[in-house]
């Protein structure tokens, strides 16, 4: 089995793989203090709250956009798997050519997105590939339809807008980010969700047309991220929504490396 590590700055996603099913995963709110125990011990209680042990991990690949807990990482994997976990570096071969102007720039998460959509989603159609992903920050990311990386964009996330507003407006309560019942809000409350929510709406409706059409037209856009299945269905230029996409890019690329 495979265990799977995306490590992105809310939250920490672990993945178990058996073969090319995704059979267990856990998030871990992301805390940049913890020690590799630490994280060894949550990591321990939550196999023993599945029906996998551990010794059944063969294998680990670790996506992150964390640096400080990389090397803590690598070294819970070591201490609590015996297994040396494979990361997503500069010089990995990921099977997907990277054409940004500094490929070290790129994210971990933005490469393996861009690996799972294209395998799962683009291989075959020739079509290029927009992979939106709401996380911490919303990243929208364009695939050639030949499976290379080309780059994109990249935006604050709604709720990163949220807390702004909050911070900086004296008279502005904090609140959640959903859908609201219309759009004309009546309320101070109703307003802000309708800004929020469809202000990111159209945001990312009008980033995904213009990438669109700079690659030629007709790009198949996938979404991942905690918020997809809440904002995607708003989005009708959004075809798939795999919140999983991360993970099945780490297991694509430790495959590729197996050899």
């Amino acid at each position: 089995m495979l265990l799977a590590i995306d490590v992105g700055n809310t939250n920490i996603v672990l993945g178990v793989f058996d073969g090319d099913t995704l059979v267990q995963s856990w998030r871990l709110q992301t805390l940049r203090e913890r020690t590799a125990d630490e994280l060894g011990l949550l990591v321990d209680g939550l196999f023993a709250h599945s029906q996998i042990e551990r010794v059944q991990i063969r294998g680990i690949i670790l996506g992150s956009v964390v640096p400080p807990l990389t090397p803590t990482i690598k070294a819970m994997a070591q201490r609590y798997f015996g297994v040396e976990a494979l990361t997503i570096e500069p010089g990995l071969d990921t099977g997907m050519p990277i054409l940004y102007d500094n490929p070290a720039e790129v994210g971990a998460d933005r490469i393996v997105n861009g690996v799972a959509a294209y395998e799962k989603f683009g291989r075959g159609t020739n079509r290029p590939l927009i992979v939106v992903d709401f996380g911490t920050a919303t990243t929208l990311d364009a695939i050639t339809a030949k499976g290379e990386y080309l780059g994109g964009a990249i935006c604050p996330g709604v709720q990163i807008s949220a807390d702004a507003l909050f911070q900086r407006a004296a008279r502005l309560p904090r609140i959640d980010v959903r859908k609201p019942s219309q759009i004309v809000g009546r309320t101070t409350v109703g307003a802000m969700e309708s800004g929020l929510f469809y202000g990111y709406v159209g945001m990312v409706e009008g980033l995904v047309r213009r990438m669109s059409d700079e690659l030629g037209g007709h790009a198949l856009c996938v979404a991942t991220g905690g918020l997809a299945t809440i904002i995607a269905p708003e989005i009708p230029l959004i075809e798939h929504v795999d919140p999983d996409l991360t993970l099945h890019g780490l297991r694509i690329v430790w495959q590729r490396n197996q050899s």
